[in-house]
C-alpha cells in the first residue's frame, strides 16, 4: 500500500504536513498556556517526526514514479 505513488502523494503533500502544522500549533498553544516542557517536546519532537515522514514519503514517491516509468 505504501508503494503506490498516489498514496505517497496524499501522505507527503497533504496528510503529514497538515499533521505537522497542527502539532506545531498545539505545541505553541501549550507553551503559551504554561506547559513549557511538554509544549516544547510536542513542538520539537512530534512536529519533526511528521515533517521527516513527509520528506520520506516524497522520496519514496519519486523513486516509485521513476521505477514505474523505467527510469527515464
Amino acid at each position: 500500500m505504501l508503494k503506490k505513488p498516489e498514496t505517497l502523494f496524499v501522505l507527503g503533500y497533504m496528510l503529514l504536513p497538515l499533521l505537522a502544522l497542527l502539532s506545531a500549533v498545539v505545541g505553541l498553544t501549550m507553551i503559551l498556556g504554561g506547559n513549557k516542557i511538554v509544549g516544547a517536546i510536542v513542538l520539537v519532537v512530534v512536529t519533526q517526526v511528521f515533517t521527516f515522514g513527509a520528506v520520506f514519503a516524497l522520496r519514496r514517491r519519486k523513486s516509485a514514479l521513476l521505477a514505474e516509468t523505467g527510469g527515464e
